[in-house]
């Protein structure tokens, strides 16, 4: 995933959830990048909704993208790869500014990712259903992605969501910590089903600016 210099003012703020293939809880997050996945290897699905946004002009209020990916150890080590889905409901503008963003070419916090992601695997326009349901997120990408969360809600608080602060993560430094309650990837040459509801996930609004 290359990263150059931003060209454009924009902003972008929505939804994210994400689940990967670790068990609950990452150690990504709480070694800084530097813990190893729990199986060996790393395998993720970041979804963003976006619910307000504006690259250049254009306008990217209900557009979602995917960005799906590895790494094959830690992923502070960097080795991985990373391909982009964009909402077939994008035109032509709405495609670019979202790949720009998605990819770290246009700055904000997905550059900071990419030198962990070196290997670009592709962009591929796709229908993209996301889901939100109280505390639990889901998207449906039809033979490509199935995937769903469920926020780990604090019983004191019941529909707040226990959290980490202060964290790497491009989402946003604070995560909400969820549960995958199902993973099912068969894109860009990766393969990988889970129903076991032990995996990782995370939950958190995101809130983007560039340039």
């Amino acid at each position: 995933m290359a990263a150059s210099a931003p060209s454009a003012t924009w902003h972008a703020k929505g939804d994210y959830f994400e689940t990967c293939n670790c068990d609950y809880l990452c150690p990504c997050i709480y070694t800084n990048l530097a813990g190893m996945p729990t199986k060996g290897r790393c395998d993720f699905a970041l979804i963003f909704h976006v619910t307000d946004g504006e690259y250049q002009g254009t306008r990217l209020d209900d557009r979602t993208f995917a960005v799906i990916g590895y790494t094959p150890g830690a992923m502070g080590a960097g080795n991985g790869g990373v391909g982009i889905i964009i909402d077939e409901r994008a035109d032509q503008a709405q495609e670019q500014a979202l790949v720009a963003i998605a990819s770290g070419q246009a700055g904000g916090p997905m550059a900071n990712l990419a030198p962990a992601l070196p290997t670009f695997l592709g962009i591929e326009r796709r229908p993209i259903t996301f889901t939100m349901q109280g505390t639990t997120r889901s998207v449906s990408i039809p033979g490509v992605l199935d995937q769903a969360a469920a926020g780990v809600e604090n019983p004191a608080t019941p529909g707040e969501l226990l959290a980490i602060d202060n964290t790497l993560h491009p989402a946003n430094a604070r995560l909400g910590l969820a549960k995958a309650l199902r993973s099912h990837i068969n894109i860009f040459g990766q393969k990988w089903d889970d129903d076991s509801g032990t995996n990782n996930g995370h939950i958190a609004p995101f809130d983007w600016h560039g340039a």
